[in-house]
């Protein structure tokens, strides 16, 4: 058999963990399926599946194998698309994932631009505060701030942001101007969890690196939580610089200790790195970093 139809057999077993769930998502027989594996298997000499009369599972080997059939298959999709015509519009489906509020802000305004200038597109966007595995959870394209880990995939940078202390100034008129950060124990601290997950709030002095311990009094896992809670003059929160640029910008929030600010951290879209890119990847990536690079709040 097709070396390329058996790796398609086997990643739909191992996403469905059953056979005839893959035999109904490919539209062949289940006994169709069967064959395929163990041909697979025998070609490779090596056991892909554990099997049950109540579950499949990949095994070790199998679950290694898995990532570099993925890969294959995406990157003949990637060439089979380029072939048929790399000055074509983009059409078809694009799977985009970014943090929550940054998405909202920035990258949904470009989907739209996106969407309105290619009408034979489809987007489907996953916002949230967490690191996703594109090509675990099937996706396109992604938005990271941080240090990117060692990947294979394809990263343009298109900014930086800052964590940024910050308060309203009505409690900074009630409570004093702080001069250091080892004042910030005598505050009352709002934590947002996705930005600052542990208590010891690291800064930059004299290019030394300090820390310092908080005991928040209100935590939160949502950002905008944070900042509504400092905008009301609950107390200091810690932000990346986009969250609070709107609400700093009218003033009802300020930014306080800069001097002691961190490193900025660098912004990236990421996209799977092969021979080809898409014309629908291709098209979105140019628009997003062109949007991205634009924006003063990401400078």
């Amino acid at each position: 058999m097709d070396q390329l139809h058996l790796m398609s057999v086997f990643v739909a077993v191992a996403e469905a963990e059953s056979f005839a769930a893959a035999a109904r998502r490919l539209g062949m027989s289940p006994a169709a399926i069967t064959r395929a594996v163990a041909a697979l298997e025998k070609r490779l000499a090596v056991k892909l599946f554990d099997r049950t009369t109540r579950y499949v599972r990949a095994t070790e080997a199998g679950q290694r194998y898995l990532e570099d059939a993925r890969r294959i298959i995406a990157e003949v999709n990637d060439a089979d698309e380029a072939v048929k015509g790399i000055n074509a519009a983009p059409r078809g489906h694009l799977a985009v994932t970014a943090p929550v509020l940054f998405g909202k802000i920035f990258i949904l305004p470009g989907i739209v631009e996106y969407l309105q200038r290619y009408p034979d597109m489809e987007v489907s966007a996953l916002f949230v505060d967490r690191v996703v595995n594109l090509l675990e959870e099937g996706l396109d394209v992604g938005v990271r701030i941080g240090k990117l880990p060692d990947s294979s995939m394809k990263a343009v940078r298109v900014g930086a942001v800052r964590r940024v202390l910050c308060a309203s100034p009505a409690y900074l008129k009630k409570h004093g101007a702080l001069k250091t950060p080892a004042e910030l124990p005598k505050h009352s601290i709002i934590a947002a969890i996705g930005v600052s997950p542990t208590s010891e709030w690291k800064f930059r002095q004299d290019a030394k690196s300090i820390s310092v311990r908080v005991k928040p009094r209100f935590s939160t896992n949502s950002n905008d939580a944070a900042i509504e809670a400092a905008r009301g003059g609950f107390g200091i929160t810690r932000l990346l610089s986009y969250q609070i640029a709107p609400h700093v910008t009218s003033g009802r929030l300020k930014i306080i200790l800069a001097e002691f600010e961190p490193a900025p951290m660098p912004i990236h879209v990421l996209h799977r790195e092969g021979r080809y890119a898409s014309a629908k990847i291709r098209a979105f990536v140019d628009l997003i970093a062109s949007r991205l690079r634009k924006d003063p709040a990401l400078k």
